[in-house]
């Protein structure tokens, strides 16, 4: 699949980004990446919502082969070959996909810190570089002996 293709496979869905990624590309909405456009075909984003209008499709998830194994991605599932040819019902299935890769996101956001947990953090990061640069004061370095007196003890 070229650029200009899933350009136009996406023109009802809307503006979609094409960035290269493995073997094609990754395909992103408003900054978010919903699908996978590869050798092996068209994958979109799925999670519990969506993943049953794939099953019901007959399709399967993502996998790869490794040396030692197949991989599987359960978070990305094969389009189903007829909406190639039905660019309003694929812009449907699009829709969801990016909806399931913001439902991901938002899981995968970290929790702020509380005011309290914030005020605390640079006081110990500040005593914890003290204490590193006593230990380092209170080390005495080492004497090395000079190369003269390398090849002295040699000779003895």
């Amino acid at each position: 699949m070229d650029r200009e293709f899933l350009t136009d496979l996406f023109a009802d869905f809307g503006p979609v980004t094409l960035r290269r990624m493995f073997s094609g590309y990754g395909i992103s909405a408003d900054g978010t990446n919903f699908a996978l456009a590869l050798r092996a075909g068209l994958y979109f984003r799925a999670d519990e919502e969506t993943i049953p209008q794939f099953e019901a499709e007959g399709c399967g998830p993502f996998q790869y082969q490794t040396r030692a194994k197949t991989v599987t991605v359960n978070s990305y599932w094969q389009l189903p070959a007829r909406l190639f040819d039905d660019a309003e019902e694929l812009a449907v299935w699009a829709r969801s996909a990016l909806g399931a890769a913001q439902r991901a996101a938002l899981r995968k956001r970290p929790r702020k810190r509380s005011a309290a947990r914030t005020a605390k953090a640079p006081v110990k990061k500040a005593a914890a570089k003290k204490a590193a640069g006593k230990k380092t004061a209170a080390r005495k370095p080492r004497a090395r002996p000079s190369s003269v007196s390398k090849k002295r003890a040699k000779r003895k």
